[in-house]
């Protein structure tokens, strides 16, 4: 009996040269800020809606949102390879992890909770840590950018060790 449930990997090629910013609702927006990539974003532009709360220019979803954003398309360079295959797999849940924990901590119920989500934001960030001390081990000609996404992993790690301390 033949398996019909599978399906075969589309191999064509598309073009994206021709996607423009298109609007959403709630003010969201696909921001092409290369033309390969498309991101969703908060439209900065955009007057806020009634009961909307204005965000500080320091967000810290928003910046660990962009720093998954920057892990996504760092994984992408890397060479598929039996060596680097784990290594890119690693990579991408640790890096972009971050991010949705900080969201998870933030909409905690209570203290305890928001401490113990906390913790495992520091955690993914040393793992991500680890991955890209790796990866550019592995694959010398992607250190620089590793070593960036490294310093900005510290510094995440050790805002994060502030706020579990207080």
């Amino acid at each position: 009996m033949k398996n019909t449930k599978s399906q075969t990997p589309n191999t064509k090629q598309t073009s994206n040269s021709n996607l423009q910013p298109t609007p959403l609702i709630d003010g969201w927006h696909y921001a092409d800020p290369s033309p390969k990539t498309l991101v969703l974003k908060d439209d900065p532009h955009q007057p806020l809606s009634a009961g909307a709360v204005k965000r500080h220019p320091f967000d810290l979803e928003e910046r660990t949102a962009l720093f998954g954003e920057r892990i996504v398309r760092f994984v992408k360079r890397i060479p598929r390879g039996p060596g680097n295959n784990r290594l890119i797999d690693q990579l991408m849940g640790a890096g972009t992890s971050v991010g949705g924990n900080f969201c998870e901590a933030n909409d905690c119920e209570s203290k305890k909770d928001f401490r113990h989500i906390l913790k495992r934001c520091m955690k993914e960030a040393k793992e991500t840590r680890h991955f890209l001390r790796m990866v550019a081990a592995a694959e010398p000609s992607l250190a620089p950018e590793a070593r960036e996404l490294y310093r900005e992993a510290t510094e995440l790690l050790k805002i994060f060790s502030t706020m579990h301390r207080k």
